[in-house]
């Protein structure tokens, strides 16, 4: 959707309006209206983070709201394969950053790791605000992003929970909807360019914190079904792993 080939800038709703009149109001209204100044004339799209959209027209802009009229609909096919990024938490800002450069590269959903090596631990109030604060990061990304789907961020998880949901009791069956698992370290002989991808369900990438993954995760991982991979020979930052082994199965699937 946009004018000469430039999309229109999206707002996240949560629910479709209806075709006639709308007025985009709330922290939407004030970034449309006040931040991006947008004017009569000007197309925006309006998303309901599930892959649905609204084509619309400014008609008129106040302070904090935007009028709009409500032209059609359009609906974006959920991903298949999704991309899954099991993120371990990281110190400082990488993280945080980690989330924002994933979402707009097509990250489907974000699972915070709580891995051995990890310097920070979410607890309590501390461990809500910052679970807060991944899913903030990743819908301003989306939004930025101009994506239709929302990725989700779920609760910290820990190894062994990861591990029973990949394949439940590590049996030979992969756990609902896993169709890979892909570690990414450094020690590994097979690169994420060579691995074989399936066509369809949850590929689960796993990205260790500052620390990297412990000798008794990367065990636990492949015994449930993980494959450790590489991206090149050098070793990159937990912030920027994930979002560079994103953009290579994004152009492998068809994605890019």
């Amino acid at each position: 959707m946009g004018v000469g080939g430039v999309s229109a800038p999206l707002f996240l709703v949560d629910s479709l309006p209806p075709i006639g009149a709308f007025r985009l109001t709330g922290p939407e209204g004030h970034h449309a209206s006040d931040v991006q100044r947008l004017r009569p004339g000007e197309p925006v799209t309006l998303a309901d983070g599930r892959g649905g959209t609204a084509s619309t027209v400014v008609t008129a802009a106040g302070r904090g709201t935007l009028e709009l009229d409500v032209a059609g609909y359009g609906t974006v096919p959920a991903p298949d394969p999704r991309l899954i990024v099991v993120q371990g938490i990281a110190k400082g800002e990488r993280d945080v950053a980690a989330v924002q450069m994933m979402t707009e590269a097509g990250v489907d959903e974000i699972v915070p790791w709580a891995a051995e090596r990890c310097v920070v631990r979410w607890h309590g109030d501390r461990g809500e605000r910052s679970l807060q604060r991944w899913r903030v990061t990743a819908r301003e990304a989306a939004k930025q992003s101009r994506r239709a789907w929302l990725p989700t961020v779920g609760a910290a998880a820990a190894t062994d929970g990861l591990a029973r949901r990949w394949r439940p009791g590590c049996g030979a069956a992969p756990g609902p909807g896993t169709s890979a698992v892909l570690v990414l370290h450094e020690e590994a002989t097979v690169r994420l360019t060579e691995v074989a991808l399936p066509g369809s369900g949850d590929i689960y990438l796993v990205v260790g914190p500052e620390g990297g993954i412990a000798p008794a995760e990367i065990d636990r991982f492949t015994r449930c079904g993980g494959s450790p991979v590489r991206l090149g020979d050098t070793v990159l930052r937990t912030s920027t792993a994930g979002v560079a082994a994103l953009a290579v199965l994004s152009a492998r699937l068809g994605r890019w």
